[in-house]
């Protein structure tokens, strides 16, 4: 069965860094694209990033822009999420995502900023 299984995650202060991963299992991220999501509570879940397949380019939404990367290994089949200089409003849940809509979801991965 296709299956994104994410990782890390946790309790961060402001101003630090913390990096999630989307490991994908029974597919080759090489020749798909992926697509992070994050969703707050009592909020719809929003596209945060656009990763494309080999050979394309990945897009990030403007309230990430510069504080965010989406490194991808192709080697261990992970799409990462870096976060740097976080805030409490990036206390979300965080889902990566294989397009088309009915394609894989992560589990879902609970980032809280806080001191």
């Amino acid at each position: 069965q296709t299956q994104l299984v994410e990782s890390g995650g946790g309790l961060v202060q402001p101003g630090g860094s913390l990096r999630l991963s989307c490991e994908a299992s029974g597919f080759s991220i090489r020749y798909y694209a992926m697509r992070w999501y994050r969703q707050a509570p009592g909020k719809e879940r929003e596209l945060v990033a656009r990763i494309a397949a080999e050979g394309g380019s990945t897009t990030l939404a403007d309230s990430v822009k510069g504080r965010f990367t989406i490194p991808r290994d192709n080697a261990k089949n992970t799409v990462y999420r870096q976060m740097d200089n976080l805030t409490p409003e990036d206390t979300v849940v965080y889902y990566c995502h294989v397009p088309p809509a009915g394609g894989p979801w992560g589990q879902g991965t609970q980032v809280s900023v806080s001191s």
